[in-house]
């Protein structure tokens, strides 16, 4: 038996007052035990504040996104141990894999986005420059920052580990401290898995604590800074919006909560195609994993009014072959609930389903199990229902049945699938299984308003796609409207969430200084030698060459032309050229202009620079005419440590002309050693 435990300023204590069982659904047996008591709210916010929040601010955007990978490297390496305690939760293997390796490689992602698309340092950059006069003295950009207060993480029963680990990798990534709060019901499992983070020892003081139990007045006393993300049903939702402080105080709300999903069978897919095939199969997938516990599961089944028979035929004959029992015992397919209030929860939304809907496979009170006794575990089979009226239905797209329950409605047209599924009231997702891309982009238009997400699939992505149920740190996961108007993970939207969007407004050399990324018009240093004789760590940031002219000829542009075997007429026929509104004759080659440029600027003997890797917005500004002569700037605009031996090197080139007119611009990116 396991005795849950806080962890709060740095200690783990274990609740005072009368002791609260938790049963574990296969076979009721008590799984967990919890005090009653409240935690000290005020002093784990302070030592989030005081403690944690000054410590990872300490720390960079990369030096944060580095402890992010260790921990994931630390908690991949222990998953055994959390594997061992998914079946008191119901749950097999296979649904523990989407939540424990799936929260552990969400924190990956999270170390890998932060390092690609965040800065060195400790100021987010949100966008580029934005001139704000004619000669370029002033200048605005938004940048942002971490959030000063501490991020409460309330999470739901069905993903302990994923669900934590999902709502931790953006927060920490930020610089936001942050406390967690499991579902009671399964959260041993997310203690296990907490008491890994904090044993690594990879986190400063008062980064992370862990409410085991109720919180208290913890939401009564948080403030503008704070962020509050909840994952949960709406009625939560709603009652835990509704809290005074929240509401005057400013504090940040994100909700992923109930979601009606659909799934559309596309017209083209009918029997006998492999999409009619991968439609039932993510159908049935998506019932019975984790017993249909998933925010994401399909709960509305849409398909053409004539297949009807043949749809519902179809997943009944799969769902027949889903072994249900001890999660696990060999052979076993799908799990219990998480407990059994959830499941006289499922059962009585199954009731209000079932007064609009006909039952069309599986019966709660007939269930075959596998090393299971019925009258003890919280099992229910899959069940299955269609409803002959879902224009005039109102529970099969208002009440959800957090379980195996979905149920089949026929469509007319696109038209009415879309209006089906928008009845649903705002939703996570929706999927649609069709080979014509004409169907895909017509329900873009219809349902894309009402979802977070759109899944398409066919024969073409059937073998690498993810499955409609699986949210992706990559992508947005929320929804509108019903779902809760949250848009947790979506890379770096998630992180944002944390953080304080800023509009910053001065001089060049004072963006540059704010942001740690060169701005045209800002301070230029002369180094002592050419910078690609020196060391990453040696360059400084304005650091800049201005190279000599180079006459562009017309024996160039030919040479080029025949060299290339790029003869537009731009670049060779003199009147066709003129003819050109964007061209007052013959002109070079844009890429000609680059080489050239490359020419001028490059120092040929080896050095610290390793490798050309890239350029990017390359942008045209002026045409090139032969007997003009071209100069170029390079700057170096940004620094990155990329590895143990080198770094990147963004430089900012800017081409000119013989009048110092602006002809093209871009930034090229170079791997540089730190050290010779």
């Amino acid at each position: 038996m396991i005795e849950l435990r806080s962890f709060a300023k740095g200690q783990w204590t274990a609740a005072a007052g009368a002791r609260r069982e938790i049963r574990g659904p296969v076979d009721g047996a008590v799984v967990a035990t919890l005090g009653s008591a409240a935690p000290d709210a005020e002093g784990m916010i302070r030592w989030a504040v005081e403690a944690g929040g000054p410590a990872l601010r300490k720390m960079g955007i990369h030096d944060r996104a580095r402890m992010l990978k260790s921990l994931a490297q630390y908690l991949d390496a222990r998953k055994e141990e959390l594997y061992a305690l998914n079946p008191l939760t119901g749950a097999t293997r296979r649904d523990g894999w989407i939540d424990i390796d799936g929260g552990i490689m969400t924190l990956f992602a999270y170390a890998s986005r932060g390092r690609r698309e965040m800065p060195d340092g400790d100021i987010h950059l949100d966008g580029g420059v934005e001139r704000l006069s004619r000669g370029g003295t002033f200048l605005g950009r938004h940048v942002a920052v971490p959030l000063e207060g501490v991020a409460v993480h309330i999470n739901a029963f069905n993903f302990p580990v994923w669900g934590m680990l999902e709502k931790l990798g953006p927060a920490l990534l930020a610089g936001m401290p942050a406390i967690v709060k499991p579902a009671t019901q399964t959260a041993y499992l997310a203690e296990a898995a907490f008491r890994m983070i904090v044993e690594s020892g990879l986190l400063p003081e008062g980064a992370v604590q862990f409410i085991a139990g109720g919180v208290g007045d913890l939401l009564d006393r948080l403030g503008p800074q704070d962020v509050v993300s909840f994952t949960g049903s709406a009625e939560t939702a709603a009652r835990l919006r509704q809290t005074p402080r929240l509401l005057g105080g400013g504090t940040r709300f994100i909700a992923e909560q109930d979601s009606l999903n659909a799934t559309i069978l596309g017209p083209d897919a009918g029997p006998g195609t492999p999409e009619f095939d991968l439609f039932v199969k993510e159908v049935v997938t998506e019932m019975t994993t984790k017993a249909g516990q998933k925010c994401t599961a399909i709960r509305r089944i849409m398909v053409p009014r004539a297949l009807e028979a043949e749809v519902i035929e179809a997943i009944g004959g799969r769902l027949s072959q889903v072994t249900i029992g001890a999660p696990a015992a060999e052979g076993v397919r799908m799990g219990a609930l998480a407990s059994h209030d959830q499941r006289r929860d499922v059962l009585d939304r199954v009731a209000a389903i079932g007064a609009e809907a006909e039952p069309v496979f599986g019966d709660p009170d007939r269930i075959e199990l596998v090393d299971a006794d019925p009258t003890r575990g919280a099992f229910l089979p899959p069940m299955l229902f269609r409803a002959a009226d879902p224009d005039g239905a109102r529970a099969v797209h208002e009440v959800e049945a957090f379980g195996p329950v979905a149920t089949v409605m026929g469509y007319r047209d696109l038209d009415h699938a879309a209006a089906l599924a928008r009845r649903g009231g705002g939703s996570l997702v929706a999927s649609v299984i069709t080979h014509d891309p004409a169907v895909a982009r017509t329900m873009v238009r219809a349902m894309g308003a009402w979802h977070g997400r759109l899944y398409f699939n066919d024969r073409e992505s059937m073998a690498e796609a993810t499955g409609h149920g699986s949210p992706l740190p990559h992508l947005v996961h929320g929804g509108p409207g019903r779902a809760g108007g949250g848009e947790e993970m979506g890379g770096l939207r998630g992180v944002l969430h944390y953080m304080q969007r800023v509009a910053v407004q001065g001089s060049p050399r004072i963006l540059t200084a704010v942001g740690g990324e060169w701005v045209p018009g800002a301070d230029e240093i002369e180094g002592p030698t050419h910078p690609f004789q020196r060391t990453f760590n040696e360059i400084e940031i304005g650091e800049t060459v201005r190279t000599p002219s180079r006459e562009v000829t017309l024996a160039d542009i030919e040479h080029f032309a025949h060299f290339t075997g790029d003869t537009f007429y731009a670049h060779m026929d003199e009147d066709a050229a003129a003819a050109n509104p964007f061209f007052p004759g013959r002109v070079a080659h844009g890429y000609l202009l680059l080489s050239f440029a490359a020419g001028l600027f490059v120092q040929p003997d080896p050095g610290p620079v390793l490798a050309n890797t890239g350029l990017n917005a390359l942008s045209f500004q002026k045409p090139v005419s032969p007997g003009d002569r071209l100069w170029v700037r390079l700057t170096a605009k940004r620094k990155t440590r990329r590895t143990d031996t080198y770094g990147e090197i963004a430089w900012n080139a800017t081409l000119f002309n013989q009048n110092d007119e602006q002809v093209a611009e871009y930034e090229l990116l170079t791997m540089v050693a730190y050290e010779r």
